[in-house]
Order: C-alpha cells, then sequence, then structure tokens
C-alpha cells in the first residue's frame, strides 16, 4: 500500500514539475506586432466584437461545407455498392442525391448562387 502511494506521489510530482517548467519555458518574452495582429478575418481583436460581418460571405462558407460533406457522404455509396443489396443502395441513392438536388435548387432560387453580386 505504502510503496503504490508513493510512486502515485512520485509521478504526481513529475508531472508537476515538468508542466511548471514547461509554462515557464514557453512563456513570450517580446511581444511581436504581427504575433498579436488578427489573421486573415481582417478584425482587430482589441476593438468592439460587434462589428457587422458579411452575411455573403457566410452563406457562401455555409455551401462549401455543405458540398465538402456532401463529396465526404457520396463517395462511400460507390464503395458500399458491391457489399449491399443492390436495390436497397439504389432507393438510397436516388433518396440521397434527391435531397441534394432539392437544397441545390432552393439554394438557386434564394439567389445564394449569384457570384456577380
Amino acid at each position: 500500500m505504502f510503496s503504490i502511494m508513493f510512486i502515485s506521489s512520485m509521478i504526481l510530482l513529475i508531472l508537476l514539475l515538468l508542466m511548471t517548467l514547461a509554462s515557464i519555458l514557453t512563456k513570450k518574452t517580446i511581444v511581436d506586432r504581427e504575433k498579436i495582429s488578427p489573421f486573415e478575418c481582417g478584425f482587430d481583436p482589441k476593438s468592439s466584437s460587434r462589428l457587422p460581418f458579411s452575411l455573403r460571405f457566410f452563406l457562401i462558407t455555409i455551401i462549401f461545407l455543405i458540398f465538402d460533406v456532401e463529396i465526404a457522404l457520396i463517395l462511400p455509396i460507390i464503395v458500399i455498392m458491391k457489399l449491399s443489396n443492390l436495390f436497397l443502395w439504389t432507393i438510397t441513392s436516388i433518396i440521397f442525391l434527391i435531397i441534394l438536388l432539392l437544397g441545390l435548387y432552393h439554394e438557386w432560387n434564394q439567389g445564394m448562387l449569384n457570384w456577380s453580386n
């Protein structure tokens, strides 16, 4: 019992020592203007967070994420074609593609795909 407590306390002591040492060594001593500036977003981190944000940029990002997830879901459909029931595979694939096409039509109808504006 004593040996287990002794080993546990030694492990805890070593961990605390390593975490303290890592914390001291990683402190930034020189504040660089480039390091604290905003990265690619264009917002100054020291100013108000209630700045207007482009809704168009947000919608384009959402469309990109949706198409990215669609590709990740379509690729396994091709791989499992030989492993599953062909009728069930066909029905599932057609329903999935219909849902994607309806979403694309809705985006087109709402004007989200007009890049020239």
